[in-house]
């Protein structure tokens, strides 16, 4: 089996709604996103040969996820009053609503299954919410 691997970091924010504790209040992190890609074969012909993938394709892929979600403060859609989105709208703060409560655990499989919608052989992501804490989500196998 071969296997790839590439990442790319941005900085957000994000909060915890419905959650009793400090992530409930607005707070950043610099975010870490690890990406594996695997296979049994290697491409055979042409300009990817003796390759599973080309590395410029997936660190290209992880890096517009990672810059799609840079320096924005994210949130669980309909977690904020339409007055407050449209007051930080005409501040010119940049907001990213997902359709998910922001954690590392989700932010893990939406990027999965990101990846996996450009057809790249991903088996894995881990997304790192700090140096020392993680969440993963594989393939199942």
């Amino acid at each position: 089996m071969y296997r790839l691997k590439t990442s790319a970091a941005f900085d957000s924010a994000h909060f915890l709604a419905g959650y009793e504790g400090k992530c409930a209040n607005i707070h950043g992190h610099c975010w870490k996103i690890e990406a594996e890609f695997s296979g049994a074969e290697l491409q055979s012909e042409g300009q990817e040969r003796g390759m599973l993938t080309d590395f410029s394709v997936i660190k290209k892929a992880v890096r517009s996820l990672a810059d799609s979600l840079d320096h924005t403060l994210i949130y669980e859609e309909g977690t904020l009053k339409d007055k407050t989105v449209q007051a930080l709208n005409e501040e010119n703060f940049r907001l990213t609503p997902v359709p998910f409560r922001p954690t590392a655990e989700n932010f893990a499989r939406y990027f999965f299954d990101k990846l996996a919608e450009k057809k790249l052989p991903v088996t894995l992501v881990r997304v790192y919410e700090t140096q020392d804490n993680c969440a993963e989500y594989e393939a199942d196998r």
